[in-house]
């Protein structure tokens, strides 16, 4: 396997990922615990996983085998009467965290952030943070394509810490958290930890009580992908002082001209989407600096892309931030977790097998809760951000069970975005889309009571041996091995793309946005160094594809389906 090194990767800062990790709750003060921890007689570099180029360890340790690591810090005096919080973006998998000898807390979700106050733990001068971290790749836990012997669609472990450690100082009472919910004109925001305050932006201010504040701009500005606007404001409550920002935009279902279609801000909208698995040459599940993000939206919007769906992966938060900020909208996978089952997640779905009730698939007790559980937690740190349209809950039926329940939970946990239930096969009732995936045949759109999703397609490969991991094999659906060859395929394939969106497709996700190991089948080679596709032709499909949806009318029985009902 080829050792491929991103450009930023090559020199990295002393401190990586050196910058704010909270966007939508923004302090002033605070203190970055990234770069190199002590790791038995040898060191680590946070926030890369052990088994990642860029964590410089030079043997990875087998799954299941403990990871100790620790670094030393100190406080600054000007947070001198102040509580201490540290903050973990994500550690893979369970971690116990100690503070000067004492167990501090215990984590088991690879995927979401946890938190504790050190006051009472921090000593004066130099203190001692150790973390015992174990990637056991329990299926029961959420855990992605890992696996302990990658190839194909399955990739590289991740163990260790993987995003940023931070401190930050606040008062005895504070902004906990704020939830933002949001319309056409308006914008609720309520906080968590204190209930009196002010909310101030663009010159107004409003008075925050009992932890409440309906906002109402003055001049509405729609956030979308071609015009990204946002409403920054500032909470001032007690001694405590937070940064935020909230956009306003609406997402539906109507029907035009007989079809339903999935509308963003009122309007037809067809969601241009690329499948993007969030893994570098060189830092695997953390790109080398926080510029990679920004770096990889533009490439896909300079290919005419609007969206990206976040395959099986949760990220930290600055890409949501950045997609927010450059108008990238966002499917968001939950993560999976239970076993998966190759003739049941892909032989039987393959031989057009694709619907099976599934209140006794994946039965085990305890897979379900922590699934649930992770649902939520990936719903309470990410719904805030306005990029975030769509949530998929299973993907291709792997670790599926009892999938109308977990839709009408999560309707009750947000009501405000579209829900993919079971993206591929093994539909049950309830979902507000229709949702294909096909990477071989004629695609023939589904019952049209839905609106038509194709959630994965394409996958064509380009393989480029000096930028490609895996010299020997290759994986991805269509092989060219000439450019030309390529380019006429993907043109092929957005003509068919129209034509299906003339009569009624909504949206499409095309796999993928980079090479992965061995899938060499990304518009972006894994290293990043090369952009496969030529971007005008794209670019003008995607225009083409927006007047597809835009083009039929409203007839005098359409109307609004709510997202709630939609079935």
């Amino acid at each position: 396997m080829q050792k491929l090194y991103t450009k930023e990767g090559r020199s990295l800062p002393a401190v990586p990922w050196d910058v704010y990790p909270r966007p939508q709750l923004v302090r002033r003060d605070w203190l970055c615990l990234n770069g190199d921890w002590q790791l038995g007689d040898g060191t680590i570099r946070v926030p890369f996983c052990a088994e990642s180029l860029l964590s410089g360890v030079p043997e990875p340790p087998a799954p299941g085998t403990p990871l100790c690591c620790s670094r030393r810090f100190t406080v600054p005096e000007d947070w001198a009467g102040k509580h201490v919080l540290l903050h973990f973006g994500a550690v893979s998998r369970e971690a116990e965290v100690f503070l000067n000898g004492k167990l501090l807390c215990r984590h088991e979700n690879a995927y979401l952030p946890f938190s504790a106050d050190v006051t009472a733990f921090l000593r004066e001068g130099e203190n001692l943070l150790e973390l015992r971290i174990v990637n056991d790749l329990n299926p029961a836990f959420p855990y992605g394509k890992q696996t302990k012997k990658r190839g194909g669609m399955w990739y590289t472990p991740c163990s260790g810490i993987w995003q940023t450690v931070w401190l930050e100082p606040v008062p005895e009472r504070y902004i906990r958290s704020v939830r933002l919910d949001t319309g056409r004109d308006w914008a609720e925001v309520r906080v968590e930890g204190m209930s009196e305050g002010i909310l101030s932006m663009d010159g107004q201010e409003w008075p925050v009580r009992d932890g409440s504040v309906c906002v109402e701009p003055a001049e509405v500005h729609a956030w979308s992908p071609e015009d990204p606007y946002l409403y920054h404001f500032r909470l001032r409550m007690g001694e405590d002082e937070v940064e935020s920002y909230f956009a306003l935009r609406t997402l539906g279902v109507e029907e035009r001209g007989g079809i339903p279609r999935l509308c963003l801000n009122g309007e037809p909208y067809f969601f241009h989407a690329v499948l993007d698995q969030g893994y570098w040459s060189d830092g695997l599940w953390t790109p080398a600096d926080p510029g990679a993000f920004e770096r990889d939206i533009l490439a896909m919007k300079s290919l005419g892309f609007n969206t990206l769906r976040k395959h099986i992966k949760v990220e930290p938060e600055r890409f949501y931030y950045d997609c927010d900020r450059l108008g990238m909208i966002v499917f968001q996978d939950m993560v999976n977790n239970g076993v998966y089952r190759y003739v049941h997640d892909t032989v039987l779905p393959t031989l057009h097998m694709k619907y099976r009730r599934d209140r006794r698939l994946n039965p085990d007790p305890e897979t379900r809760k922590n699934f649930l559980e992770a649902m939520i937690g990936t719903v309470e740190l990410l719904r805030n951000h306005p990029c975030i349209c769509l949530w998929t809950v299973f993907n291709e039926g792997w670790g599926q069970f009892c999938a109308d329940d977990a839709y009408r939970r999560l309707r009750q946990l947000d009501s405000s975005r579209l829900i993919d239930t079971t993206s591929g096969w093994y539909r049950q009732k309830e979902s507000d889309v229709e949702s294909i995936h096909n990477y071989f045949e004629k695609l023939r759109l589904g019952r049209q009571h839905r609106p038509q999703f194709l959630s994965e397609f394409g996958g064509y490969v380009l393989k480029i041996p000096e930028h490609s991991f895996n010299l020997q094999k290759t994986y991805g659906y269509r092989t060219y091995q000439e450019k030309e060859d390529y380019t006429a395929a993907l043109r092929a394939a957005w003509e068919e793309l129209v034509t299906l969106a003339e009569a009624g497709l909504c949206g499409a996700v095309y796999t993928q946005l980079s090479d992965v190991e061995d899938e060499t089948n990304g518009f972006l080679t894994y290293d990043r160094a090369v952009l496969k596709a030529d971007p005008a032709p794209l670019a003008a499909f995607a225009e083409r594809l927006q007047d597809a949806v835009r083009g039929g009318k409203r007839t005098e029985e359409s109307g609004k389906v709510r997202t709630d009902s939609a079935k």
